[in-house]
């Protein structure tokens, strides 16, 4: 059965056993995309949504490719998994990868997470040029941002 059709319980099943025993990192990949699907127009509180974050979380503690916990990343920040802020600050900060590092820093600032800005200025001095330009990127938008309201793509600038 194709998963994107299975009940959101046995999607998040299937898509956990794929994320956390294949070894195809695309296969993975896919699993993270479909699995946050299902938290699409679900909020915190409701448990099928903070399931879907702690497997997001898992992503970015535990997965060994740097594409895969890109995208969980991308997931939390799309899925506004405001919970799972701590977990990007540390991916932001301590990841292996640049490439975590980028995403986990973009989504901070695609989560308005103004409270985080303190904690990004470390990034600032990161040994890979591309985290340092998008701490500083993310850091000007948050402060940009912090007193601007509720989101309006429009009015963003």
């Amino acid at each position: 059965m194709i998963i994107r059709e299975l009940e959101p319980v046995q999607r998040l099943e299937r898509c956990r056993e794929i994320i956390q025993n294949e070894t195809d990192e695309s296969k993975r990949w896919d699993a993270v995309w479909l699995v946050g699907e299902i938290a699409e127009n679900k909020s915190q509180g409701d448990p099928l949504f903070d399931q879907v974050a702690d497997l997001m979380e898992w992503v970015l503690v535990h997965d060994d490719n740097n594409v895969v916990k890109h995208e969980a990343c991308y997931q939390i920040a799309a899925r506004d998994m405001r919970s799972k802020i701590p977990v990007l600050v540390q991916a932001a900060l301590n990841d292996k990868s640049g490439l975590t590092k980028h995403e986990a820093l973009e989504s901070l600032g695609l989560m308005r997470a103004t409270e985080t800005i303190d904690l990004i200025r470390s990034a600032l001095d990161d040994s890979v040029d591309d985290v340092r330009q998008t701490a500083k990127f993310v850091i000007k938008r948050l402060a940009r941002m912090e007193n601007a309201g509720a989101y309006n793509p429009s009015q963003i600038i």
